[in-house]
């Protein structure tokens, strides 16, 4: 579990970090929650589904078959897709909130990516005590992500309000030819939107909720690549001891038809 702790002058005005080379990081994270925005680009690659969150739904991407397997990531770190969400991305920072409801920039001090002033590696502070840029753009970035979460929750509530999110027993075969089952998923009722009243379809349409929707049943056909990573990583444990390295066994993934490469260079 990562241990959060807000960065400040004061904790880190003398030491640095440093940016993830893979995407390991993100290895047990199954269900990763989205913003609105994200949906757009995760919706052309990545089953999305509604998950329950206290009395809220949060839209999120479906990234395994199992607990604390995310098939996305292969056994050397690399992404296995083509959109990242933005929480794995932004790691080892997340936003944190005070007391107050401020927004605060958060750190994992257990990500192994905390270094010393002498060390490889990134400032949190410039000299004078102001953050570097790239933590202040980190902190924008959260913030805008955030902001969207929020949005997509409230519009998520108001699709409950109509009738419109119900559960979904999703059934995957796996690579051993059983069928997995994911649970504690919802989506949107295809059935129940097609008999909403017009009032009700206009509350919607001027909410903009559509969007959301459509997002998540067009993603419902990228179910079937969870079954199609579970298998090519079985035969790559069978074919060689993890974690992968350059002379192993790598993993056909020739149907993702794209190469798998994973974007670090920035948080955006």
């Amino acid at each position: 579990m990562a241990d959060l702790i807000p960065v400040s002058f004061a904790e880190f005005g003398n030491k640095r970090w440093r940016r993830p080379a893979t995407l390991a990081h993100g290895r047990q994270e199954v269900l990763v929650g989205l913003s609105l925005p994200e949906m757009f680009k995760a919706v052309t690659c990545l089953p999305l589904a509604f998950a329950p969150q206290g009395e809220a739904f949060v839209p999120v991407a479906v990234l395994g078959l199992k607990s604390c397997q995310n098939l996305f990531v292969a056994p050397d770190g690399r992404w296995l897709g083509e959109y990242v969400p933005a929480a794995l991305r932004a790691y080892p920072f997340r936003l944190l909130q005070d007391q107050n409801g401020q927004q605060l920039l958060g750190f994992d001090r257990e990500s192994g990516l905390l270094t010393e002033a002498d060390q490889p590696g990134e400032p949190f502070f410039e000299a004078e005590g102001k953050p570097a840029a790239v933590i202040q753009e980190l902190l924008v970035f959260l913030s805008q992500m955030e902001q969207g979460r929020k949005q997509a929750v409230s519009l998520s509530a108001l699709l409950r309000q109509h009738g419109l999110i119900q559960p979904w027993p999703v059934q995957v075969q796996g690579p051993d030819g059983k069928e997995a089952a994911l649970e504690g998923l919802f989506r949107v009722d295809e059935a129940a939107l097609r008999t909403l009243p017009l009032e009700a379809l206009g509350a919607l349409r001027d909410a903009g909720a559509f969007p959301l929707m459509y997002c998540q049943l067009l993603s419902m056909q990228h179910l079937g690549r969870l079954a199609q990573l579970a298998e090519a990583l079985a035969r790559a444990e069978q074919a060689a001891p993890l974690p992968l390295t350059p002379d192993a066994q790598e993993l056909d993934l020739s149907f993702l038809n794209h190469d798998g490469a994973i974007k670090l260079g920035g948080v955006r």
